[in-house]
């Protein structure tokens, strides 16, 4: 029997939900297979929750990271945040997961204790994303920024014209160009992307940006989404005119300005990146790095063999 519901009914008491785990966002999300979550009690009160996300393929059952989704849980109740209920609260959530033959799963990072895993025969690897602290005001957050990207940032702002009026087709078919640009193929529909949006525009959870020249001509097009915690660089793409233009430092810069002043939050998540190239303009934007945790663990030598082999 399904925990959907009273998953959605644990949630609309956890403060400060993250946007990745809001059971409507996995609603959107979760193609090709469903979502459930393990639940924890402590006596008759709900006190904990891990979503997760079930596929198969063929023989198969697995549990793996739906697409546009940063991190999945596990969620504690603040007051059960102890050590020792942590020891607890997430062995017995990890042991409600549904028997399958592999799982890969990426925790929040606020989940620093990966310890009850451990126990359980899970690895790990430390993964990274980059945070801008907005507490201190923007031109704090300015003074982080390296001669290139102050540099750049006044071209752009000289040259090009933010707005938001881009529609979400039109955002996928810039943010396609991205990976089309680097030969290889876009890892969701058109059809998935519209849906994850219409469920973000649905509740007031995104903004489109987009930098055009004089000539009205698309150089750059930003997807922020946000919960009560944080903004998140969700999505980005360049038009060819963009990659010379400075557009995509401007949009992280308009993100950044709409953060702090219209949504009123104290940080801003460029959601990663691992990748050399991408990691060196989150530090140039004097963003600092945040570990978060991703743990897997197989059950079939068959279908790791299978999996690291596709992996490579």
């Amino acid at each position: 029997m399904s925990n959907q519901p009273l998953y959605r009914a644990f949630c609309e008491r956890f403060p400060k939900l993250p946007v990745f785990a809001e059971p409507w966002f996995l609603d959107a999300v979760c193609e090709g297979g469903r979502w459930d979550a393990a639940i924890v009690r402590n006596g008759e009160q709900m006190v904990g929750a891990m979503p997760y996300f079930l596929k198969h393929k063929g023989p198969f059952r697995y549990l793996t990271m739906p697409h546009f989704t940063k991190h999945l849980g596990p969620c504690l109740l603040p007051e059960f945040s102890a050590l020792k209920f942590e020891h607890k609260f997430y062995t017995e959530l990890a042991c409600q997961l549904p028997k399958v033959h592999a799982i890969h799963q990426d925790l929040h990072p606020d989940v620093a204790n990966w310890l009850p895993f451990y126990w359980l025969g899970y690895r790990q690897t430390t993964r990274y994303t980059y945070h801008i602290c907005l507490s201190e005001g923007l031109d704090k957050v300015q003074e982080g920024f390296n001669r290139n990207i102050r540099r750049n940032l006044r071209k752009a702002e000289q040259e090009l014209q933010v707005h938001h009026a881009l529609g979400p087709e039109q955002f996928y078919d810039i943010n396609r160009q991205s990976f089309v640009r680097q030969g290889i193929a876009i890892p969701y529909s058109k059809a998935l992307f519209l849906r994850h949006d219409a469920a973000l525009a649905a509740h007031q959870r995104r903004q489109i940006f987009c930098a055009t020249d004089g000539q009205g001509n698309i150089h750059s097009a930003a997807y922020l989404i946000w919960d009560a915690r944080a903004s998140y660089y969700h999505l980005s793409g360049d038009a060819p005119a963009g990659r010379l233009s400075g557009a995509g430092i401007l949009l992280v810069w308009e993100a950044i300005r709409f953060t702090h002043k219209v949504l009123g939050l104290p940080v801003f998540d460029f959601e990663g990146s691992m990748m050399p190239q991408v990691e060196a303009i989150r530090r140039q934007f004097g963003a600092r790095q945040v570990p978060y945790s991703r743990v897997w663990k197989y059950n079939s030598r068959l279908f790791q063999l299978l999996d690291q082999a596709k992996r490579r």
